[in-house]
This record gives structure tokens, sequence and C-alpha cells, in this order.
């Protein structure tokens, strides 16, 4: 049996598609960054409606926030554009979410303590808790941060409802150095997709790997393959949107690390044998998305293999490395069912039939094909999925947007088991 996906543009979905934004933006210097976000927003398929204080207002100018939002700035609660006067009634009703970035020291304490002094903090006052999310995105000087007044209002903040989505390390326009600062715009969008992600894989935890693997020949030389890790870090980032907790062991690849995502870096196959065993007792999912060195020089030379002048290739002997999905996949955890093994199957040709006998060979319930040579650095791709009932296409996609499909895709046959019930089973052994 086949199944094709629709395909009717969904590849190019916008991630905030039909989300309604207010984006209120506090005294700082961080303001800059609050323009960026503001686009980030836009291009992502949010609406956004602008609100500033009169402190944000020395920042950046509401024209400018006007012109990146389209839509008229509000500054004030006495603002005559609202026949009733109540602005921060009208614009709180109509939100999502109110995302206030950035969000100073002193504002944190207006929110914690109710004061409603201003425009923005009437509308978090008087937003609907249970309809309407707050979102903080902190910004101030590193000592700021670090005292205890504002550290007490963070933990009060989160007790109370709201989401705060932390804060950067570096450089900070008053020229010192520490935690404090806003985090970047993409990053903050980020976070922002991921809060109104569906949560299909809550409480799971979520072991992935990534990349190639490099078994070397001699200290500068070696053996790898042309995976750039990029399916294996999009679906760490959806399993992470989705709710899972997630860590990514990752071969040699200069990526940058998924938001909220736990990462080991690996260079061997043997490297990333030990740390997914090392991980994987907790784990009720795993996914392979690796691509795995089959072999490794046996005897690896200690020093540069140097031309001898004889013409003669040197002579490598090669010992077999361990199958990781296999091991997981036969582990005592995955046949009582605790742990749900995800394989990856990277073909040259005849994708259907060499990914089916890999997933009957490795003895995974669902093995995801695709073409090797078509995705190797890409950032689009096809997955053909293979289970038990058949198979599944998935069409040509970004593979961000491919990963979020696997996910559901797992969550979907994962079905009723909850995960105390995945956690209950014996320990994996790499025997």
């Amino acid at each position: 049996m086949t199944n094709q996906a629709n395909a009717t543009g969904e590849s190019e979905a916008l991630e905030l598609a039909g989300k309604h934004l207010v984006l209120g933006l506090t005294g700082g210097i961080a303001c800059y960054k609050a323009a960026e976000l503001c686009r980030a927003l836009i291009k992502a398929g949010a609406t956004v409606q602008v609100v500033m204080t009169e402190a944000a207002a020395q920042f950046i100018t509401p024209v400018t926030m006007q012109a990146l939002s389209g839509r008229p700035v509000y500054t004030s609660q006495w603002d005559s554009r609202e026949p009733n006067t109540m602005a921060h009634i009208n614009l709180s009703r109509e939100a999502d979410a109110l995302v206030i970035a950035p969000c100073s020291a002193d504002f944190m304490a207006k929110l914690l303590h109710g004061r409603a002094d201003d425009l923005l903090s009437l509308m978090c006052l008087a937003r609907p808790i249970g309809k309407v999310a707050l979102l903080v995105a902190p910004a101030m000087n590193r000592e700021m941060y670090a005292h205890p007044a504002t550290q007490r209002n963070f933990v009060q903040l989160e007790a109370d409802g709201a989401t705060v989505l932390g804060v950067g390390n570096g450089f900070q326009a008053c020229g010192e150095t520490g935690d404090g600062r806003m985090l970047e715009p993409e990053q903050l969008l980020e976070d922002i997709i991921a809060f109104f992600a569906p949560k299909v894989l809550a409480g799971q935890q979520v072991l992935i790997t990534a990349g190639p693997t490099y078994e070397a020949i001699d200290p500068v030389r070696g053996i790898t393959n042309l995976s750039s890790g990029k399916m294996g870090f999009a679906i760490a980032r959806a399993a992470r949107e989705a709710g899972a907790e997630v860590t990514l062991v990752a071969g040699p690849v200069s990526l940058p690390t998924p938001r909220g995502v736990t990462r080991a870096d690996v260079k061997s196959a043997l490297n990333m044998l030990e740390a997914v065993m090392e991980r994987a007792q907790t784990a009720t999912i795993f996914i392979a998305t690796a691509a795995v060195a089959d072999w490794r020089p046996a005897a690896p030379s200690a020093h540069k293999i140097k031309k001898d002048g004889s013409g003669q290739a040197p002579q490598l002997e090669f010992s077999e490395n361990v199958d990781i999905l296999a091991t997981l996949a036969q582990s005592a955890a995955a046949q009582a069912g605790a742990l749900f093994c995800v394989g990856f199957a990277a073909e040259s040709h005849d994708l259907l039939e060499n990914a089916q006998a890999k997933r009957l060979r490795k003895k995974v319930p669902l093995l995801v094909g695709n073409i090797g040579p078509d995705t190797f650095g890409q950032d689009y791709n096809a997955l053909l999925l293979l289970d038990e009932r058949g198979s599944t296409e998935l069409p040509r996609a970004s593979k961000l947007v491919l990963a979020r499909r696997l996910v559901q895709e797992i969550a979907t046959r994962m079905g009723a088991r909850t995960p105390a019930q995945l956690s209950t089973s014996g320990k994996v052994s790499a025997s």
C-alpha cells in the first residue's frame, strides 16, 4: 500500500500564519533588535501590532516600527483612535500572545506586582490569562540580571503563567560582558514558533544522531561522507517544538545547535556508539539520521603516512563498526515497546527496495529513506516512510517542514502509549 502525501503548497507553509501578536517594547538599547524581530514575525506569517512605552521611544521611533509592522503604533492609553478610550482592552483581546521584547528589569517588576501605569502594562494586566499568552524577552545589564530581586521576579513571573524566553551572554552596550543581553531576533523567532507548535511529543525523551562520522587513517587523513547533518538538526528542532526533551549526538558538522536542544559532539562511529549508549537509558524515541561509517581502519597510523617513491598505495585493513541502529532496535527497551526506533537509509538507487530491506534487516518499526546524492548538503529533501503497513511519500520540501511532518508521523504511530509506559522496560545494552 502506498499513500501519496498532500503536496498543496505545504512545503512552504508559514509557521505563524493566522497568529496575531502584540509586540511590546520597553526602554532599552535592545529596542534595535525589536525592529528585526518585527519583520521576522511578519515573514513567518503573523500580523504584528506594536505597542511602545515612553522609554522605548527614546531608543527607536514609533515611525520606524509602524513602517515595519504596517500598522499604527500605540504608545498611550489615552489614544484618541479608540472610540471607547480602552486600547488596553481592545488590543489585548485581539491577540494570540503579547511578546515583550525587550522587557526591562523595571517592566518585569511592574508585571510581578500588577502595576499598570501605562498602556503596555495595562494590557498585560487586562489580558485574558487563559486565552492570551505572555512571552517575555528580558534585556538588561549583567548586574541587574544577576540581582536577587530580578531572579526572584523571573521565578514568580513563570509561576504566574508568563513564559520567560531567557537571555543571551556577551558584550553589552554598557561595555561589560555577561548574561542579560536580549536574545537575537532569530532565536526569539524560533522560541515563539516553538511556543505555538502542537505538543504531540510532550513528555518524550528523544535521542537523535546526525551528520557523518570520521574514521581516521592517520593524524591528517580519514574516511568520511557527504552528510551535512541538516536533516538530523531539523528533526531535533521539530521534536523540541513538539514538546520533547531532545538530545542530539552530532558527528563533525558546523551547524548551530537548535534552541533548547542538548548537544554532544562526536567524531568516529565508536565515539557515536559510546555517546548513544550512555544516553539511551532514559530515551523513549531514538532517531538515527547519522550517516555512520560501516567500516573503520583497523590500525590507524600514529604518524602521517608518507609516499615512499614506490608508487604503491599503502595497504589498509578494516574492522566493521557496531551497527548503532540495530543495537538499539534489538535492545530490551525496544523489544518491550519502551523505545521507539526510527532509522534512515540514504540510498543511491532503488530506494523502495533497498530501504525496505534495511528496515526488515534492522528490525525497526519505521524507516525513512531518501536518495543521498540528491540531499547531502541541501536544504530540501524528499522522504519515503516505510513501516509494516507499507510506504508513504513526503514530497520535496524544506528539511524543517519534512522534520515536522516526520515528528507528527512518529507521534501518530506511537499511539496511546504514555511516557510512563514507555519508560518501564529493561536497560539497553551494547552486546
